[in-house]
């Protein structure tokens, strides 16, 4: 197992400047009455109880049980977190050499495991993203199985509408749905025009911190949010599309309203990313999950100049909150077009969907960032010899170096863990083996 290098992947940096003991614990303080007043659910239920023990308790049991609740806090700050025993990923997202091509998986902590779905019965989606505890134990989930080299937090890009003040409710058989989507350009006025990330997101946060901390230094865990184009497209549609046609219609007709919209999720995003690491994430994503529904020009005017400019904010914020400069890795799906300019977008990492070559890819994005795919979720469907064998095709195309594997997609719900557990272990197998021979 690799040793860790540099201030990144220690402890925690300097963090503690920026994001001091008082701070900190105001920003739980503030998640602790969300999940107990209007956030409600299992966990505003939970604290209920919790609140009437502590008065049963009464005299010193009540002092004791403060005591408790005081050392649980210094537990969940975001300081003296483990030290890094596996930063294979994170060399890797730089550019630096290692043993082996590291790998993780989109959606890894997700419905394929029965854990997951043990876990998640008979409760809300929504308020299951809004309980770190659990958001940390599905996180955890997937590493318990498979000897993965990152975790990514469980939680979805849709809280960020959220905290714009829209509702999005998970309807069984239909998935994510807004209750009323933005219709007309006089709707913009209905969302938050400041967003206060530590109050509304607050929940996501303490779950970084108490996943990062629960890791105990197993792997890095990244953190990721939604890009610009794809939050705007949902708060449309109000909800999937297979057209995103209400949405793109918005780019035609209402060009500058749609530029406000971009620019406003753009800047909650970026306060949202540096909080995440604030909290603990050791990289971040964003996933630009719908760039495909656009054509080049449209993504020039409407989505590359926000993915920019959200690196380039993270960067110069994280610098001034003498934060750790943590590896950008940009998702974007089908934008095969785009790959030279997101190579200059200033991301240290580029993820790719299934439907490129690895060498052409590589021979667009240039030898200066790493690159992160793709192969097919459906090839997981295959013969666990398959996997292997399309796992070595896929190395040999994109190297071993400055490359991290993953596939070119979320996994799917039906899909088998052994045969996730095998694509993982092709990846460490067979990229062990050509370093070895080459």
């Amino acid at each position: 197992m690799a040793a860790p290098s540099g201030a990144d992947v220690g402890q925690d940096g300097g963090a503690r400047a920026a994001y001091g003991e008082a701070g900190s614990r105001a920003r739980w303080r503030r998640t602790e009455e969300l999940e107990a007043g209007q956030d409600g659910g299992a966990g505003g239920a939970g604290r209920g109880r919790e609140g009437a023990g502590r008065a049963a308790s009464g005299g010193n049991g009540g002092a004791e049980e403060r005591r408790r609740r005081m050392e649980g806090d210094e537990r969940i700050l975001p300081k003296g977190f483990p030290k890094l025993k596996n930063d294979t990923f994170l060399r890797a997202a730089r550019g630096e050499e290692t043993e082996h091509t590291p790998v993780w998986c989109m959606r890894q902590a997700g419905r394929y495991l029965p854990e997951f779905r043990e876990t998640r019965a008979a409760q809300d989606f929504f308020a299951t993203c809004r309980s770190p505890k659990v958001c940390c134990e599905l996180t955890l989930q997937p590493l318990r199985r498979f000897p993965l080299d990152a975790a990514i937090i469980f939680s979805d890009i849709l809280v960020v509408p959220q905290a714009l003040g829209m509702e999005v409710v998970m309807v069984p058989g239909k998935g994510p749905t807004f209750t009323e989507p933005l219709k007309e350009v006089e709707d913009l006025l209905k969302l938050r025009q400041k967003v206060d990330v530590t109050a509304e997101l607050g929940y996501v946060f303490q779950a970084i911190t108490l996943t990062r901390h629960s890791l105990e230094g197993r792997v890095p865990l990244i953190g990721f949010s939604g890009a610009p184009w794809t939050l705007m497209s949902y708060m449309i549609e109000g909800g999937g599309s297979t057209t995103m046609a209400k949405a793109k219609s918005w780019l035609y007709r209402h060009p500058e309203a749609s530029h406000r919209l971009l620019r406003l999720l753009a800047d909650v995003i970026t306060d949202y990313l540096v909080g995440q690491v604030a909290a603990g994430a050791q990289a971040l994503q964003l996933f630009e999950s719908h760039a495909g529904h656009l054509g080049p020009e449209q993504f020039q005017d409407f989505a590359l100049p926000y993915i920019r400019d959200i690196a380039q904010a993270v960067k110069s914020r994280l610098k001034e909150e003498a934060l750790p400069l943590v590896p950008m890795i940009i998702f974007a799906k089908d934008a095969h077009y785009a790959l030279r300019d997101l190579a200059r977008a200033g991301y240290e990492v580029i993820g790719l969907d299934w439907t490129i070559q690895p060498r052409e890819a590589r021979a667009q994005t240039g030898k200066d960032v790493t690159l992160q795919g793709n192969l097919d979720p459906c090839a997981l469907y295959a013969p666990k010899e398959k996997i292997g064998e399309l796992v070595k095709k896929m190395l040999e195309g994109f190297g071993t170096q400055r490359y991290i594997a993953n596939l070119g997609h979320g996994l799917y719900p039906d899909m088998s863990p052994e045969h996730v557990g095998a694509f993982v272990e092709a990846v460490h197998a067979h990229s062990r083996h050509i370093n070895k021979h080459s």
